[in-house]
């Protein structure tokens, strides 16, 4: 007796892309509720089900959907908003500073809404993001009925959604809880990257990952300049860093990972680690070639992804499957690396291995969720289409096909698109809704073009400074009590240096802009001789204090960069309306006090003649950190036999000049 369905589809010409790639034409699936029943040849099929609706699919190709394997797609509303930049520029200059400023969540759920409508047309089912106001594009996400896993951002930075990353973790965590269990929605945490998170950050992710068993998210060695960074600041590349914070604990999925080595391939794979291969954005930044063969041979889960589209532009997974193919040959020098069947492969079973959600998608097997597409090959861009080979047409789709040929698509059993109409979303209003959004985006960008930020960070190798500053600075009449007490074997001295330091305040019309600091640092010996000398551009902003106590916990933006310049270029470059010079010599060490890490400088300022003052400096992006080491910064000011209740708050060119 035939078995009764909700749904068959028969007249198709099926590709399971399973680990066999079976083909059936004509082929059939049957269908119940949210769940494929069965699939095969198309008589077998008729035979076996009776279904409630049968739909024919016209010799069309039937297809699992493609998944988009690393993302964020809320950015479809700053598209074209900075192009043909470095990487640190692109970043630093423009995505951070717009999304810091109008990032919310109408904001996110307008992005994601558009990029839903293009992600659909294109035969996308499920995606992996990674942003802000991870729930909004959840929201949006669930409401347009897209599968998708969605990764709330954390990182060291002030973050849109989150002051400090202790509020972005708390916000995971409750995020995860909310969402765990749905039927479409994957929740996830993402800690940005290496270089923007601390190791604490990165083991906590990590443990909350572990601790609700869902996938980790983030970006590895997506250029060479990190790997540098990262070799230069842990002593080890950056697979072999993240391992040893506890990362691979996790269910994670690494964008990029361009810059590895057979050795950390070899990690990813013993951690099942997927990874998702984003080639365009790959180019367009020019981060290099990622060793995609060589992660495909030893056995990897790897994926194609768009990446966002501001670095893309776009979410065309036919455009990054063709693109994905073509620079394994070129950058090989072999025209059979990553042949179509592989690269459509990576495009949905290895794509939905890599995100961790294999079990529910990626290919056309019995007990996975009714996740696929519909792909007319008719059109004369198509044509002719040669039988002779039986893999003859996964070439044709991803050699000839593009997103216009997508005709259907349907997720967890539902019609998202019909014969090109979409069912879930409309798209006038969002059209009309971005461009308000752009222009609130141009106003603010042109304003700033004439900050000096914008200046200094398009220079180049600018970076962020830790948000929190605890410092406790007093002024002395006597510095031997100082060094009597640093001297006393009490404390444990990590290191210490001796600088003669040359500073040269930059003075703006708008007080907002902060101060620009150039410093000539000269390193002594115990001889007194200088044994090295350095440069670099610090941006001071406005302070903002807390107090706690008798201590000041000082929270200021701070950005520096190297000076590869003269001071008279960057006068000529940055046009200061005053300019004011500090000259000090300072003593600085380096200690451990309770178990915590200070800098104790012992400064005599030269010119202007102001005598002598003691700091005691940590600086951290935890507000939780920077509270205790505010209140163990006053004990050790009392240790080295000064009162905290003489704090002066404001740093030297406040002193020398108060706006």
């Amino acid at each position: 007796m035939a078995q009764s369905v909700d749904l068959l589809l028969k007249n198709a010409i099926v590709l399971t892309m399973d680990n066999d790639l079976h083909q059936y034409e004509p082929g059939a699936v049957a269908i119940n509720g949210n769940t494929i029943i069965a699939v095969g040849e198309e008589s077998t099929l008729q035979a076996e089900y009776t279904a409630k609706t049968i739909h024919d699919c016209q010799g069309k190709v039937l297809m699992p959907g493609l998944i988009n394997a690393h993302t964020h797609v809320p950015m479809t509303l700053l598209r074209g908003l900075a192009d043909d930049l470095r990487l640190d520029v692109w970043l630093l200059g423009y995505m951070m500073p717009v999304e810091r400023e109008f990032v919310s969540p109408d904001f996110v759920e307008l992005g994601t809404k558009i990029a839903c409508v293009e992600l659909i047309r294109s035969g996308v089912t499920s995606f992996a993001d990674m942003y802000y106001f991870e729930e909004h594009v959840a929201n949006a996400t669930a409401q347009a009925g897209l599968r998708a896993v969605c990764s709330q951002t954390v990182m060291k930075f002030p973050a849109p959604d989150a002051r400090f990353y202790e509020e972005s973790l708390a916000l995971t965590r409750e995020f995860i809880q909310r969402w765990k269990n749905h039927p479409l929605i994957i929740p996830s945490v993402a800690p940005h990257a290496p270089y923007t998170c601390t190791d604490e950050i990165l083991q906590a992710a990590a443990a909350l990952a572990v601790e609700f068993d869902v996938p980790l998210h983030t970006h590895l060695a997506e250029t060479a300049g990190e790997v540098e960074q990262s070799r230069a600041e842990h002593g080890m590349p950056v697979i072999p860093y993240v391992k040893k914070q506890n990362l691979f604990d996790a269910k994670v999925l690494a964008a990029h990972c361009v810059h590895i080595d057979d050795g950390e391939i070899k990690t990813l794979l013993h951690h099942q680690a997927g990874v998702a291969h984003n080639p365009s954005s790959n180019l367009k930044l020019a981060s290099g070639f990622a060793p995609v063969q060589k992660m495909l041979d030893s056995g990897l889960n790897v994926g194609i992804g768009t990446d966002g589209p501001a670095s893309n532009n776009d979410l065309d997974m036919f455009e990054e499957i063709r693109l994905a193919a073509f620079i394994a040959k070129g950058y090989s020098g072999d025209p059979t690396a990553l042949p179509a069947t592989k690269a459509l492969s990576m495009a949905t079973r290895l794509g939905a291995n890599a995100m961790h959600i294999g079990n529910l998608t990626g290919s056309l097997e019995v007990g996975k969720r009714a996740d696929l597409i519909l792909i007319d090959i008719s059109p004369l861009h198509n044509t002719p289409r040669f039988r002779r080979d039986p893999q003859g047409i996964y070439a044709q789709i991803v050699y000839a096909c593009n997103k216009n040929d997508v005709t259907d698509v349907m997720v967890d059993g539902k019609w998202l698109m019909q014969n090109h109409q979409l069912t879930t979303l409309q798209e006038n209003d969002l059209r009309q809704a971005a461009q308000e959004y752009a222009k609130q985006i141009d106003t603010f960008l042109i304003q700033r073009e004439k900050s000096i930020l914008s200046k200094l960070i398009t220079i180049g190798g600018a970076a962020e400074g830790e948000s929190f500053e605890v410092q406790v600075k007093v002024q002395i009449t006597d510095p031997q009590p100082v060094l009597a007490a640093i001297q006393s074997g009490q404390l444990e001295i990590l290191y210490s240096r001796h600088y003669h330091e040359y500073d040269t305040y930059f003075i703006f019309p708008d007080p907002d802009q902060g101060y620009l600091r150039y410093r000539e640092d000269e390193l002594v010996d115990d001889k007194g001789k200088i044994i090295n000398v350095r440069y670099r551009l610090t941006l001071l902003g406005k302070a903002r204090e807390a107090r706690f106590d008798q201590d000041v916990l000082l929270s200021r933006s701070r950005f520096i960069a190297p000076a590869t310049h003269s001071l008279r270029f960057y006068r000529e470059y940055f046009k200061p309306v005053q300019e004011v010079s500090i000259n000090k010599d300072r003593l600085r060490w380096r200690v451990l006090y309770r178990g915590t890490e200070f800098y104790i400088n012992l400064d005599h300022i030269e010119t202007p003649e102001l005598g002598y003052f003691l700091e005691v400096k940590s600086r951290t992006w935890s507000k939780r950190d920077a509270e205790y080491k505010a209140e163990v910064a006053a004990s050790l000011i009392k240790f080295l036999g000064a009162s905290p209740d003489l704090n002066v708050t404001n740093d030297y060119i406040e002193i020398v000049f108060p706006s």
